[in-house]
């Protein structure tokens, strides 16, 4: 086993070297199955470095898979071996597992996108299956000190960003990929550190530049998201108001400089004093 692993980094190094150029006598599928064997490895040289820069140029250089090979890519990745490897393990290393499946099934979805080839049924897979894998994750840690990137939030909320531009992406996914973010804000044990709020906005950011929901309703769900502050003083309602307090922040920057969203700008502005209890009312 470790020579094929061993093996597999030489190999995945030497195509880097040649621009991913496989050589006569190789197949592609061979390797898409060892990335897909190897891509929770523990150690970050070879999960972060080799196999996802590798999936990157695979799928999105349109020579290499082919349609039918990326919808069977998809459903591997969406299975319980991969995504929902050991779902609801916390502390350990099959959470890498489970995030860096969520990097390629972004990618295919940007594929899709810039070019459609999924079945609807496939597309109402990929959202049920992210929408469980939000709810299920119990593994929000960042980075660590061993191992590298974990974060599962990140991750997750790059296939999101991806999703709801899909042509399928109608407004009640919109409003369900909302509620996966307010869900995951408000996940009552860990503070996010490591810029996942970042991420998490590009999905709202999103959503408002290309107008996929109108913006009364999004300044709703800003205002509902900024009620935790109302609720009794605990552990978990402070979670749930840092969190949402920064990625308002985030949201907020990014948005106030176009005068066209002024009415959601002033509510994100109101959300982020509401969750600031050291703001000067």
């Amino acid at each position: 086993m470790s020579d094929t692993r061993t093996q597999l980094m030489l190999d995945l190094q030497r195509l880097e070297q040649e621009q991913y150029l496989i050589r006569e006598g190789e197949q592609l599928q061979d390797f898409v199955g060892l990335l897909l064997q190897y891509i929770g490895d523990p150690d970050p040289e070879l999960r972060d470095n080799l196999i996802y820069p590798a999936f990157y140029y695979w799928i999105l250089d349109e020579k290499h898979l082919t349609d039918e090979q990326l919808r069977s890519l998809l459903r591997e990745l969406t299975d319980d071996t991969h995504l929902f490897y050991q779902i609801g393990s916390e502390g350990d290393q099959s959470v890498f597992t489970r995030t860096f499946s969520a990097l390629p099934i972004a990618l295919i979805m940007r594929r899709h996108r810039q070019k459609p080839f999924l079945e609807l049924a496939d597309f109402q897979h990929v959202k049920n299956a992210m929408l469980r894998y939000f709810q299920e994750e119990k593994d929000l840690r960042g980075y660590l000190s061993e191992g590298g990137w974990a974060h599962s939030t990140a991750h997750g909320a790059d296939v999101f960003v991806e999703l709801v531009l899909c042509p399928e992406s109608d407004e009640a996914v919109q409003r369900d990929v909302l509620q996966a973010i307010q869900d995951v804000l408000h996940n009552g044990k860990h503070i996010f550190n490591d810029e996942e709020d970042e991420r998490l906005a590009s999905i709202v950011d999103t959503m408002i530049d290309k107008g996929l929901l109108p913006e009364q309703e999004l300044a709703d769900w800003i205002n509902g998201l900024a009620s935790c502050a109302e609720l009794p003083k605990n552990r978990t309602q402070v979670i749930a108001r840092v969190n949402s307090k920064n990625f308002l922040r985030c949201l907020y920057l990014r948005r106030a400089r176009d005068s066209r969203e002024n009415e959601l700008a002033a509510a994100m502005l109101a959300a982020v004093t509401k969750c600031n209890r050291f703001a000067i009312n």
